[in-house]
């Protein structure tokens, strides 16, 4: 039963994915242009850290899959996608494991296939702490994925019913693992209230994971008899409204849902995101052409993500948040009614010391 979800999931999300590719909300993002703050391409370094972790890059195939004979080849070829890259990758929900140990290889064999690689784990929130190092041990994973998904429980015919327990085995898996821990929605957002109280949990990081890309509400009311959720279609907050919402919080924020491209991975990065993470376009990518063309997707998009830092002056990921900026639309809308104050958005660089005089030279 559990396989035929983890099937029903990917043939959703990736007649989902076909389907996106319009508007939303990072389009209400945009940089100001200043003609001259470019800097040669040889200073910038793409790597980042954030909450005790460090990556190579600011881009990893976030959570998809595993837990079938189909979902077992596909993170094969995802994992064999991030050996080539240099890009972290993390499993889908481990729970099919728990129910049967015989889908193990499914999830392990993206340590097989990226032996040397940043692997993170993926656990709901109601794992216990011996199922969370259990996951971490198959994988040999150097972070923990912990997923929340209430809509989608709610949705989902056999979803659990129960959310009561979640903070509390949160903060004891926290506490009760020996490898960072990243709390994660599965798009529909977190909250600057739910990131604090995550942070006073213990969490090290969170991935915003917002409204835009594959829509679980949607894939579970699909599977559905009758398709009487459809009214949850829109639920949650994207990514960019996210980031500006967590803005003083405290804690390292990734970001993922609906990015469609680097320019999305930039605006993403210059909002607050420590990193950036993307499922379903990967996902159809692997599905159509297989792991070369996933390679050369990936491939392609660090290269443009140095050559958009290059012109935009910034030496690391962290130095975009020095970039001015300008917020439109209905994102912009959503902070007015959050208090969000992003005017300051626009003028940041001065703030920094960045003016017209150091543009293209030395800072």
């Amino acid at each position: 039963m559990i396989a035929n979800r983890k099937d029903d999931h990917v043939r959703f999300a990736a007649e989902q994915q076909r389907g996106l590719g319009g508007h939303n909300q990072f389009d209400d993002v945009s940089f100001v242009h200043h003609a001259l703050a470019g800097i040669d391409r040889s200073e910038v370094s793409l790597a980042t850290r954030f909450g005790g972790i460090e990556w190579p890059v600011p881009l990893c195939i976030n959570a998809m899959t595993g837990g079938s004979v189909r979902t077992g080849v596909i993170n094969r070829d995802l994992a064999i996608a991030a050996r080539e890259t240099g890009v972290p990758i993390a499993t889908g929900s481990m729970s099919a494991y728990f129910a049967d140990e015989r889908v193990a290889g499914t999830f392990s064999v993206m340590r097989r296939e990226n032996p040397d690689g940043f692997i993170m784990a993926n656990v709901n929130a109601t794992a216990s702490v011996e199922k969370a190092r259990r996951a971490i041990d198959l994988l040999e994973a150097d972070a923990l994925q912990i997923h929340l998904n209430i809509i989608q429980e709610t949705v989902m015919p056999e979803g659990d019913r129960s959310f009561a327990l979640w903070g509390p085995r949160i903060e004891e898996i926290v506490a009760g693992v020996d490898v960072p821990v990243i709390v994660k929605e599965v798009g529909f957002g977190l909250s600057r209230e739910t990131l604090l109280r995550l942070q006073e949990m213990g969490v090290r990081v969170a991935d915003v994971a917002g409204r835009g890309g594959t829509n679980f509400a949607r894939i579970e009311n699909d599977r559905r008899d009758r398709a009487d959720y459809s009214y949850l279609n829109g639920w949650g907050q994207s990514a960019p409204a996210c980031l500006l919402d967590a803005q003083g919080a405290g804690i390292p924020v990734l970001a993922s849902g609906g990015v469609r491209n680097p320019l999305d991975v930039v605006r993403a990065l210059a909002l607050g995101a420590s990193a950036v993470g993307v499922s379903g376009l990967f996902l159809r990518t692997v599905l159509d052409g297989g792991v070369p063309a996933l390679i050369s997707l990936i491939s392609a998009w660090l290269d443009q993500l140095e050559a958009l830092m290059t012109a935009l002056g910034a030496r690391t990921p962290a130095d975009l948040t020095r970039c001015d900026m300008l917020v439109d639309g209905e994102l912009r809308a959503f902070c007015a009614e959050r208090g969000i104050e992003t005017r300051r958005l626009a003028t940041r660089a001065r703030s920094y010391g960045i003016t017209h005089e150091t543009f293209g030279g030395t800072r």
